[in-house]
C-alpha cells in the first residue's frame, strides 16, 4: 500500500514533467528548469516514502515475530 509521501512524490514528479514539456512546447527555459527541480523533489519525496515503507514492514515483522514468541 503507497503511503502519503509515495502518493505525494509521484504527483510532483509527474507535474514537473508536465511543466517542463510545456516550457518547452513554449520556448521558456524558466518554466523548464521548475519543472526539473519539481521532478527532483518529487522523487526524493517518493523515495523518502519507499524508505518508511521498507521501515514499517521491519517493523511488523519484529512485532509478528515477537507475538508468536
Amino acid at each position: 500500500m503507497l503511503n502519503r509521501n509515495q502518493v505525494q512524490g509521484t504527483v510532483k514528479d509527474l507535474a514537473g514533467k508536465v511543466q517542463e514539456q510545456a516550457g518547452k512546447l513554449v520556448g521558456n527555459k524558466e518554466q523548464q528548469a521548475k519543472g526539473l527541480q519539481k521532478q527532483v523533489a518529487g522523487k526524493a519525496e517518493k523515495h523518502l516514502g519507499d524508505v518508511k515503507e521498507v521501515v514499517q514492514d521491519a517493523k511488523d515483522a519484529v512485532k509478528d515475530a515477537a507475538a508468536r514468541r
